[in-house]
């Protein structure tokens, strides 16, 4: 069994933390935290061994809550470490691991030359095996990549044009915002989602923009995609309703946004409503003409809490070399539930956009 380490044990982390219990060849060797919160609280009930970040010890003694040792002791108990401290914090804890000679994964939030690769599953796997560290792309560019994946070995992809309307703040960050507002961010172009997603697919030209609006629960995408292919929108609908991660949301459940998603999967039994896979409404699938080829038009939504918990729990199995992408993202499925229990895909039944 690997032993895995959490450093940092939030919104990330403690979803990381409960993806690697549930899997067959790994357990976790503790987690991390700051402050002895009620995140702390709960890792203990969960019987994580904790360990106090930094010199904090004695705030978790005073709290009832007991270490295990400080994050040094938790990288030395661990064959891979994810970090899902907050941004920047990561590229601090960088030398500790490498004094170690632990392997660590780090999220999206750190700059890309953090680690010698940035990740994606289902598009770049075999680059992340055996490394020395590799970093889980955001949680857009991890939507994005999973779209652009199959699309891209299916038809070859020119352009991408996006715009991504993003939440405020995810449920508990009380502090975020805006509360009353619709808020470009960046006001400059491209946002940087564009550079990040050409980390995975170096070759692809993408623009992207972005914006904040005052909600908490996911973020929606509006995309074009120029293909170099000419396939009808029902092609491009059975093609993605074939990817384990991402879930085509057919008409007639009467989902109409994010709020009915995650209400969708609250009730479907998801732990803490999650919904790790890509969710593109079928409806919105549409190709047309263009002048540089056949653009492909769609919406989708990313649960920003939780599309990047698979993708850990695969990068930790190819830093380690343990198994081929197929293998791990099976085992990573198959424990977690990911793809099942929602939509079964029936193309018969899907009644084709048009396409002009």
């Amino acid at each position: 069994m690997l032993r895995v380490g959490i450093n940092g044990y939030g919104t990330i982390g403690k979803r990381v933390a409960d993806a690697v219990r549930s899997q067959p060849d790994m357990t976790v060797a503790g987690v991390a935290k700051r402050t002895p919160n009620y995140e702390a609280q709960v890792a203990r009930d969960r019987g994580f061994p904790l360990y106090a970040a930094d010199d904090r010890g004695h705030r978790f003694e005073a709290a009832g809550l007991d270490v295990h040792g400080d994050v040094r002791d938790l990288v030395g108990a661990s064959d891979v470490v994810v970090d899902a401290t907050p941004s920047g914090v990561g590229a601090q804890n960088r030398s500790i691991y490498e004094e170690l000679g632990t392997p660590a994964i780090y999220q999206g939030g750190e700059d890309p030359d953090v680690a010698p690769v940035s990740f994606n599953a289902r598009a770049n796997y075999g680059d992340a095996r055996d490394a020395d560290a590799a970093r889980v792309v955001s949680c857009n560019t991890t939507g994005l990549s999973r779209l652009l994946a199959p699309l891209r070995e299916a038809c070859g992809v020119r352009k991408v044009r996006a715009t991504l309307v993003r939440r405020g703040g995810d449920p508990a960050q009380t502090g975020r915002g805006p509360i009353n507002d619709t808020v470009p961010d960046p006001v400059s172009i491209p946002s940087h989602h564009g550079p990040d997603l050409q980390t995975i697919f170096p070759d692809i030209d993408v623009d992207t923009m972005g914006m904040k609006v005052p909600a908490t629960l996911m973020h929606t995408h509006a995309l074009t995609i120029t293909l170099d292919g000419d396939p009808s929108a029902r092609a491009v609908r059975d093609l993605l309703a074939e990817e384990s991660r991402v879930l085509v949301v057919p008409e007639h459940l009467g989902i109409d946004g994010a709020g009915k998603l995650t209400d969708y999967t609250g009730d479907a039994g998801r732990p803490r409503g999650d919904v790790w896979e890509n969710c593109v409404w079928a409806e919105s699938i549409t190709c047309r003409d263009g002048p540089g080829g056949t653009d492909l038009s769609l919406f989708q939504a990313i649960h920003q809490e939780a599309d990047v918990v698979p993708e850990n729990v695969d990068a930790v199995r190819a830093v380690a070399d343990m198994a081929d992408r197929e293998t791990s993202v099976r085992r990573t499925n198959e424990a977690l539930g990911v793809g099942s229990g929602l939509v079964t895909h029936e193309p018969s039944r899907v009644a084709d956009a048009a396409d002009d």
